[in-house]
């Protein structure tokens, strides 16, 4: 039986079978495809405005790097007129992270982007070590996850740029769709499929591969013989998103397009006004200025607890609760620097970036 062809070009051996679509195609088309998919969701979401300043949140994994090499190969190609920049986030965990930044580091070089790199010991005076030392594993991912989240966006002001793009994909989007189901968080549901967010407070954050297969990613990745770090986190092995992942890759093999259709369901969600009307508003956190739904932010009170040795009770709602009501925190309290959005030259009147007619 004589090689199958591939289905675009009709021309070369088909050597691949593309997850999300089934079609067998040839390396090269591969490439093209996954890249102008990338390029249509960017145009199709109007991302970008030439001329704005774009963090990569790089980790040193498969997902960031290839949307560091994908978004420079999109720049270039069709003249995004962007400014790019490679912004890691140093969590302090020996043997992960700082093995995953050496990685970062090369692609700095590979890709010639600026890099930045803030640590949480930097900025919060904690490593996840150490927090991992006084907490366990238990709820360590409750920590990490909030300050890692306003960590991206101060050292995107430092850097001064507009806009944060993750590396977030289409799998990463459905659990997070059904982790919100599952516990019941109407609040992150009405908004866990949005592509871009953006508050009064916070810097514009997107996600280029809402639409983009994990399986598809890391084909690229290796096709393109792409320098990432493959190592798992060590304290993630417990977290609650790993239930939802595993059910999502059952439900994958007998559906693929289960990924898709989830992130399709979430988007079609629609919060009655009455209960938006339950939920709180969004202000700014009276210690560091960060937003935030309660007097203090998520990251001071996870903050406080470490420092005043309550970190468990703080690790649940009602403890932050307990926490944020009292106003007799210790003089000598370790705070997180006050935060300010980057003051933006770019006028507003600039339009997005569009798809060539």
């Amino acid at each position: 039986m004589p090689p199958r062809l591939c289905a675009l070009c009709h021309a070369v051996r088909a050597i691949l079978k593309r997850p999300k679509t089934g079609q067998q195609i040839c390396k090269e088309c591969f490439f093209y495809v996954f890249e102008t998919e990338i390029h249509n969701t960017v145009t199709e979401a109007k991302l970008f405005k030439p001329g704005d300043r774009v963090a990569i949140g790089a980790s040193g994994g498969k997902d960031s790097t290839v949307l560091a090499h994908v978004m420079k190969t999109l720049n270039e190609r069709y003249s995004y007129g962007l400014d790019l920049f490679l912004l890691s986030i140093d969590e302090g965990i020996t043997g992960y992270r700082d093995d995953s930044l050496e990685t970062v580091k090369r692609n700095q070089q590979q890709y010639d982007m600026p890099l930045k790199i803030l640590s949480y010991d930097e900025l919060y005076g904690w490593t996840m070590d150490a927090i991992v030392t006084q907490i366990g594993k238990k709820n360590n991912c409750t920590f990490c996850g909030v300050f890692r989240r306003q960590a991206l966006d101060r050292g995107a002001a430092i850097l001064n740029v507009d806009h944060i793009v993750t590396g977030h994909n289409a799998d990463d989007i459905a659990e997070t769709v059904l982790m919100n189901i599952m516990r019941g968080d109407i609040a992150r549901l009405g908004r866990c499929t949005s592509i871009c967010t953006q508050g009064e407070d916070t810097i514009k954050r997107s996600k280029p591969f809402k639409y983009a297969y994990e399986k598809e990613i890391v084909m690229y990745a290796y096709f393109k013989k792409l320098d990432y770090f493959s190592t798992e986190c060590i304290y993630s092995p417990d977290a609650y998103r790993g239930h939802a992942r595993a059910f999502l890759k059952d439900l994958e093999v007998s559906r693929p397009s289960a990924i898709i259709d989830i992130i399709h369901s979430g988007e079609a969600f629609e919060i009655k006004e009455d209960v938006k009307a339950t939920q709180k508003s969004q202000q700014t956190c009276r210690r560091c200025g960060y937003m935030s739904s309660n007097e203090l932010c998520k990251a001071c009170t996870l903050l406080e607890g470490l420092e005043r040795g309550m970190a468990h009770a703080v690790a649940t709602d009602r403890g932050r609760k307990k926490l944020d009501a009292d106003d007799h925190a210790p003089e000598n309290l370790r705070t997180i620097p006050f935060f300010q959005l980057p003051a933006s030259s770019r006028p507003n009147s600039t339009a997005p970036i569009e798809a060539a007619s």
